[in-house]
């Protein structure tokens, strides 16, 4: 169950990061919008991934998160697993708020436009915020992977590393060997 989940929150972040990574590719190129056509066409395109790969891609990265902290008892006392569990927060509101809605209109708008309806001038009207809630939520995920590769401490743990020795353990083991124990 536990590599289950943890293949599963691994290929939800693989699809949420690269989903993000062509929102920007794609933002980059989009034409003018007095080229209608092919505007729309990019925009569809961005619905699309939106769509398809970050909305499932974020809900699989969300729940298998949740899981995780459920089947793992040690993950409850880890700090950086709260910090991942705030950041899921964040790209949770973030993804559905600032992307995945504003893609949705932008891919209504550019169908509407295909069809004849005059909109051109509203096709473009909310690329800048975009721009900056892409590079936002692609760098709070990035982020998340970061902790959950890294797993810093942020409380700090006095207690020695299982594999130090303390000059009492070393004792023995010099009195039964004559040698000094090998420590890393």
């Amino acid at each position: 169950m536990r590599k289950t989940v943890k293949l599963l929150h691994t290929m939800g972040a693989v699809g949420f990061i690269g989903a993000i990574a062509a929102l920007i590719a794609l933002h980059v190129s989009l034409p003018d919008p007095s080229d209608v056509e092919r505007f729309a066409a990019v925009r569809i395109g961005m619905a699309n991934i939106a769509k398809w790969i970050l909305l499932p891609s974020m809900a699989t990265v969300v729940c298998s998160g949740l899981l995780s902290m459920a089947v793992v008892p040690a993950y409850g006392s880890a700090g950086w697993a709260w910090a991942k569990l705030l950041s899921g927060i964040l790209i949770l509101e973030g993804t559905l708020v600032y992307v995945q809605a504003p893609m949705r209109r932008a891919g209504e708008r550019a169908m509407a436009a295909l069809s004849g309806d005059p909109q051109t001038v509203e096709l473009g009207a909310t690329l800048q915020p975009e721009w900056g809630s892409f590079w936002v939520i692609g760098a709070v995920g990035v982020a998340n992977v970061v902790l959950g590769i890294w797993r810093p401490r942020f409380i700090r743990d006095d207690r020695p590393a299982p594999s130090e020795t303390t000059p009492s353990e070393a004792a023995p083991f010099e009195a039964e060997t004559g040698q000094p124990p090998i420590t890393p």
